[in-house]
């Protein structure tokens, strides 16, 4: 899939999620199959910047290209500020977030809100796209409502703005992440216009991707939830789109090291005290579903130092890998059938 000048190794994208696609997450994602990651979404007023959050939303230090930023605001002016001052910084794509449906965004009118208002998309996208010279994407939902679904006449807006590619939430704002995605509008979308158009929304494993990618037409999916806790479901899904087999599930031994390395690399990036405390729904989310799992997070989420966390998570690995070599689920949500 090509972006601007950019060509990624495959399909498969990050979703940009807040409080989750940190710098940690995005490389362990990418170095673990994914062909391009989308960080933590950026106020658009600048002057909030200074924040340490926003300070490590920006951070993106050694991590693989394309470094991909996204800014979230209702003003055009303040959006193209913002997407100049982040090429400036580094970014090497601008990403513009119309899909967030959270009301602390909705509510300044950003995010979904902006969906209501076609006239103020179209201004936000031109003046992005003509403030700087890196490619533009967007992230954007089916519309406010199903009742009002605004997402092919956004996507030709986007088109002729000049945006390079389009993501679409196969829900609409109202929706929040309830019921299920509909395919049946990005297949919509992708008919209708010529830049990558990339399928979003209840992809969480390799067969539902490879429906998705054969029903829509989409040129690629975007995994958000799914790789919570399993960021390994990439190769996954690469390995079943090119030979149309499952992976065996992973070796404990594997993800011990996996978990332990993205528990350093929190560490590091957030220090001992926020370090600990992020450390906690990730380690959930990696246990979710494991035998003994549910006991041995409520006694993790008590512990209040990196040194004694770090050693119960290798500990529960230990006492899982007693039990076998791979990785067992107490339910088949997270096993790839053939």
């Amino acid at each position: 899939m090509q972006i601007g000048p950019y060509t990624l190794k495959n399909r498969l994208v990050v979703a940009p999620m807040a409080g989750v696609t940190d710098r940690p997450f995005r490389v362990l994602c990418k170095r673990m199959g994914a062909g391009m990651a989308v960080g933590e979404m950026l106020a658009s007023n600048t002057a909030l910047w200074s924040t340490k959050k926003s300070l490590r939303r920006a951070d993106h230090r050694g991590e693989p290209d394309p470094i991909i930023v996204q800014i979230a605001g209702g003003d055009p002016a303040q959006m193209a500020e913002a997407a100049r001052l982040s090429v400036q910084q580094g970014a090497q794509i601008i990403d513009i977030n119309m899909g967030c449906p959270a009301k602390k965004v909705c509510n300044v009118a950003a995010g979904s809100a902006l969906l209501r208002d076609e006239a103020l998309v179209a201004r936000i996208l031109q003046a992005v796209v003509a403030a700087v010279d890196v490619p533009v994407t967007l992230k954007t939902r089916t519309g406010w409502s199903r009742a009002h679904n605004t997402a092919l006449r956004v996507a030709k807006l986007a088109e002729n703005c000049g945006i390079a590619a389009l993501a679409l939430h196969g829900r609409s704002r109202e929706d929040m992440y309830h019921g299920q995605a509909e395919y049946d509008t990005i297949r919509a979308v992708k008919a209708a216009v010529g830049i990558p158009v990339l399928a979003n929304g209840d992809i969480d494993s390799p067969q539902k991707a490879r429906y998705v990618l054969d029903y829509t037409g989409a040129d690629g999916v975007m995994i958000g939830r799914a790789a919570q806790g399993r960021p390994w479901i990439f190769r996954e899904i690469q390995h079943y789109l090119d030979t149309g087999e499952c992976l065996p599930p992973p070796e404990v031994a594997e993800i011990r090291e996996v978990l332990l390395a993205h528990l350093d690399d929190l560490y590091q990036f957030y220090g001992e005290y926020s370090g600990c405390r992020i450390a906690r729904k990730h380690i959930a989310w990696y246990t979710r579903g494991l035998e003994g799992g549910n006991a041995f997070r409520q006694a993790m989420y008590q512990l209040e130092d990196t040194a004694s966390q770090r050693a119960a998570v290798a500990a529960f690995f230990d006492r899982l890998a007693e039990g076998g070599d791979r990785l067992r689920y107490l339910t088949e949500s997270a096993v790839c059938q053939d």
